[in-house]
């Protein structure tokens, strides 16, 4: 099968499994969507996992630091000096390998202003969404190996 149409397959099951799930435990759907496309963004398998979460729970925390100053120093200037501050802060993470995936951490800032400053719920579903893209590529290429046949062994393809 077309590796394409198997993660695609992979990716519809998954997906409409997590819409029905993330209502039933009160999480923000949308959020796992977002890390879930960071994770193929990111290059996937071992590496999006690697890359992913730690930018993206950064983020997070950026933001969260941003709505708490906004709450404590009520001023016009509050948000958008805090916001310039952690963009700046999450450019400059990117040196440390770790924290190398910027989009991660700009998606992750993103995900903690668009949940209303939900910290929680946006952390477990974004990792959530990290372990979607995870399962929907490992399952996609078990799918599309299906039916394939083995390569013969170097010796029998020398001995026909």
């Amino acid at each position: 099968m077309n590796p394409l149409a198997a993660v695609g397959i992979t990716v519809g099951i998954l997906a409409g499994a997590w819409a029905w799930a993330s209502s039933e435990l009160g999480l923000t759907t949308w959020v796992a969507f977002a890390t879930w496309a960071l994770f193929f963004a990111a290059g996937g398998k071992v590496t999006g996992l690697a890359k992913v979460p730690p930018a993206v729970l950064t983020g997070i925390l950026y933001g969260w630091v941003v709505v708490n100053l906004a709450g404590r120093i009520p001023s016009a200037v509050t948000v958008p000096i805090g916001v310039a501050l952690i963009a700046f802060i999450m450019c400059a993470q990117a040196n440390w390998s770790v924290l190398s995936f910027i989009p991660g951490a700009f998606v992750g800032a993103a995900l903690l202003f668009g949940t209303g400053g939900n910290w929680l719920g946006a952390g477990v579903a974004a990792l959530i969404g990290v372990g979607l893209g995870y399962a929907s590529q490992w399952s996609g290429g078990l799918l599309a190996s299906l039916g394939k046949r083995a390569a013969p062994h170097p010796q029998e393809s020398a001995a026909a």
